[in-house]
């Protein structure tokens, strides 16, 4: 059963700008990890949290296949419609909370034990919503061009950032006419910002959903008194079911996901934490970036619906298997301040001397402005810490570095190499809506794709920012020791998917 052109696209911008606000709620949180981690940790050990931030960030993702189930069989049981009309509220509600909740100066351990149970609800929510999306649209569409409707819900995931991003740029940069206060006031309170306005696009969109009709083939499965009473005994249990679960799971979804998390999140995390480029542009190279390649999902997308659905995805993780290392090797090259002639140096501050009252340790910090010729610049913060206690090393350095921005020429190389890993995230992503819609039968449809997709996406793609940073601090002097993960876990993906996954394409979801 399919529907006409108009209504498709009415189901499509329905379906797709809820699906796009819950994204950019989810995504908000990673794109502001290093602000909430000042916000809602102890400041004693930046770096400890961080990763107690990026820690809290994966518990969303590790949560989702568990929403998977819950919202996958009460979608199969109930409806489409009203399922992720729920996940979207969730979702909205969850992230104008995190807006709200006060510092760990304020309340203690109390507000990261808060963020984490409101990230774990989003986890939730989000696994519900994907599936429900997914299933409506496909659903809708006619069999020929199933792959080209669904790509548009795989630009949600993308732009959901994209926007993310957006707002928390325009937000940093105009709540003071001095740049430098801009930043302090969102590093101090402005970033609450971006979480307490989503409330008014969730609003939106749940006005929007509740004129949505329920899904054709599900209604008259449900007026048939066929539905499936246990979706998930039927999804899981039964052998047949059970075996392309796990093969959507092991032969594309696990690859695909670790391929969208590393093209997208862990390109932005590198460039600003190991490459020490300025928030400022590291975020832009990634809108431009993103900007750019996002209508290849829907080019993907529509040319599986010719060729198949197979070997787009595992030619995405190909490429990324073959390219990573070179990619962020070149990463490394264009922000090497060492292969630029350096300017003669000018102090801006300092030295600034103070004593610590609690450990009695003398801190000296100083910070000095660099230029480089061909435009690069940055400003460089110097702390040395004599300590009191003479067990421990009379002096030690510590060297960061503030606003480090890469000249014009070198900026849009990084934007074509973040672009570049964005296609292979465009390749992965953009058929796979229609392959899993494909593998399993309406009455347990909604339960049985989301489960795959969220383990793959939530489990092994949400962990690689995590895992990535901390194969980084065990292997401390291989900068591309992350890269490991999501190489490994393609590799893998793609072995079994070339070996067992069907490039054959069913006309009939309706089965």
């Amino acid at each position: 059963m399919s529907t006409s052109s108009k209504s498709i696209w009415k189901i499509i911008g329905a379906s797709s700008v809820g699906t796009l606000i819950e994204w950019y709620d989810f995504y908000i949180f990673g794109s502001l990890a290093t602000v909430i981690a000042s916000q809602f940790f102890p400041k004693t050990n930046p770096t400890a949290a961080l990763l107690s931030t990026l820690a809290t960030f994966a518990a969303g993702f590790i949560v989702r296949p568990f929403g998977a189930l819950v919202f996958g069989r009460l979608g199969d049981i109930v409806g489409r419609k009203y399922t992720f009309l729920l996940t979207l509220i969730i979702m909205g509600g969850s992230t104008f909370a995190i807006g709200l909740i006060p510092s760990y100066e304020s309340i203690g351990f109390a507000a990261p034990i808060i963020v984490l149970i409101l990230r774990l609800l989003q986890g939730l929510a989000l696994g519900g919503e994907y599936g429900g999306a997914a299933t409506y649209v496909a659903e809708h569409a006619p069999a020929h061009k199933r792959g080209y409707y669904t790509s548009w819900i795989q630009t949600t995931a993308t732009l959901g950032l994209f926007v993310s991003l957006g707002v928390i740029l325009l937000v940093r940069q105009n709540l003071d006419s001095d740049p430098a206060v801009s930043i302090k006031k969102f590093n101090d309170w402005g970033w609450r910002i971006p979480f307490l306005v989503s409330i008014l696009l969730v609003i939106v969109s749940i006005y929007i959903r509740l004129k949505m009709n329920e899904s054709p083939l599900f209604a008259k499965l449900k007026a048939e008194g066929k539905t499936s009473v246990n979706p998930l005994r039927e999804s899981f249990v039964h052998k047949a079911n059970l075996k392309m679960v796990l093969l959507a799971l092991f032969g594309a979804t696990m690859g695909q996901g670790v391929v969208w998390y590393t093209g997208q999140f862990y390109a932005q995390n590198f460039i600003e934490t190991v490459c020490k480029i300025d928030f400022g542009q590291s975020r832009t190279i990634l809108i431009w970036a993103i900007l750019f390649a996002t209508p290849f999902f829907v080019v993907f997308g529509s040319w599986s619906d010719k060729v198949g659905r197979k070997w787009i995805m595992l030619g995405g993780m190909l490429l990324a298997i073959i390219f990573y290392k070179p990619i962020y090797k070149q990463f490394l090259l264009l922000s090497d301040t060492t292969a630029y002639q350096a300017i003669t140096p000018a102090f801006t501050g300092g030295p600034q001397i103070k004593k610590d009252t609690v450990s009695n340790n003398i801190i000296t910090t100083t910070l000095i402005k660099k230029s480089f010729t061909d435009g690069f610049a940055y400003t460089q913060k110097n702390v040395d810490t004599v300590f009191a206690d003479a067990s421990k090393s009379m002096a030690q350095a510590a060297v960061t570095y503030i606003d480090k921005k890469v000249p014009t020429g070198i900026y849009w190389k990084f934007v074509l190499l973040v672009f570049v890993q964005v296609i292979f995230v465009t390749m992965a992503y953009g058929p796979i809506a229609a392959f899993l819609v494909e593998l399993f039968p309406t009455r347990i449809r909604y339960t049985s794709m989301s489960l795959p997709y969220h383990i793959g996406n939530g489990v092994f793609g949400g962990l690689t920012p995590f895992i990535a940073l901390l194969l980084t601090t065990i292997n401390t002097g291989d900068k591309l020791v992350g890269l490991m993960y999501p190489i490994i876990v393609s590799a893998i993906c793609f072995v079994i998917g070339a070996l067992y996954v069907s490039n054959k394409i069913d006309p009939d979801v309706g089965d």
